[in-house]
């Protein structure tokens, strides 16, 4: 992988908004050819479009755009046109045209507790999508030596806690080796109303088990209804951890499809199918086989 494209896909992945500049034209002596590309944060540099007076000034521009537009994802690109002589202090005699595009990592963030079969293999899908993951378990020798850019692992010896650093939005999937432990976050995330998805792997035997402790503990009706238990999409995929994972992907992906027509177009989300939303009855969310058979209640 290219130094550039490594150091953006790690910035992407921590969240760090970037620009990436480019050299789309490149007339008569120029010190770079068109193609070559730099990556600018607020606080260093990756690659390079040719070093000198011209590669500075592209730097300075593009934390000009970092400054005015922090963060921002999907703005129009800027073209600069920079001839290569006095002025720049080169002695070049060419030119060459720059493209300036803010890169920001994507908005749909999804927080995924339990680093186990079925995790590992969302995983593997998750890092395709438009989206940025929290995995988060306690067994550090869990997870996998290597994951996708857009993943970011956490070991926690308290994973219930993540649950208050998760910005509004994110989609929570419950996945632990532990039901105490699984009980701990699910209660946690339902105490977050702007949470989009708060999901629990398991049968409906589970979910049962699961509300009635919840309702002891003092979680209001409101917010148990928004468990989704079993998760994944009704009638995708079966027993096996890559099905699972297919179906629960396949989930995301509606809801977030519906989130966005509803942001960009009201009558486009009207058109669109509905999402799989929390608090749904169980017979519209039953699969044709549960995620995992019933567990003996945790003490």
């Amino acid at each position: 992988m290219s130094g550039w494209l490594d150091a953006l896909a790690r910035l992407v992945a921590a969240g760090t908004p970037a620009v990436l500049v480019t050299v789309v034209r490149a007339e008569g002596s120029s010190p770079r050819e068109a193609g070559a590309k730099l990556v600018v944060t607020g606080e260093g540099q990756h690659g390079s479009v040719g070093g000198g007076h011209l590669e500075l000034t592209a730097v300075e521009l593009a934390r000009d755009l970092l400054a005015a537009r922090p963060g921002v994802a999907g703005a129009a690109p800027l073209l600069r046109e920079y001839p290569l002589g006095p002025s720049l202090g080169q002695c070049c005699g060419g030119a060459v045209t720059l493209l300036f595009e803010l890169v920001a990592p994507p908005a749909w963030r999804v927080a995924l507790f339990g680093a186990g079969h079925v995790g590992r293999a969302l995983v593997r899908l998750l890092g395709d999508l438009a989206c940025r993951v929290d995995w988060i378990d306690e067994r550090a020798e869990a997870f996998p030596s290597a994951t996708p850019p857009g993943v970011r692992v956490v070991v926690s010896d308290a994973p219930e806690e993540e649950v208050a650093r998760l910005p509004a939005g994110a989609d929570v999937l419950v996945m632990t080796h532990s039901h105490a432990l699984d009980l701990r976050i699910v209660a946690a995330a339902l105490g977050r109303p702007d949470l989009r998805l708060v999901g629990l792997i398991g049968s409906r035997t589970k979910r049962a088990r699961f509300l009635a402790r919840l309702e002891h503990r003092g979680v209001p009706p409101a917010a148990l209804a928004r468990l989704t238990c079993p998760i994944g999409l009704p009638g995708v995929g079966g027993k096996r951890p890559a099905e699972i994972a297919i179906a629960v992907a396949a989930q995301l992906l509606q809801l977030e499809g519906a989130s966005v027509a509803q942001a960009t177009s009201p009558a486009a989300a009207k058109a669109a199918p509905a999402a799989q939303t929390p608090g749904q009855p169980q017979a519209a969310q039953a699969r044709a086989a549960d995620q995992v058979p019933a567990a003996p209640p945790t003490k």
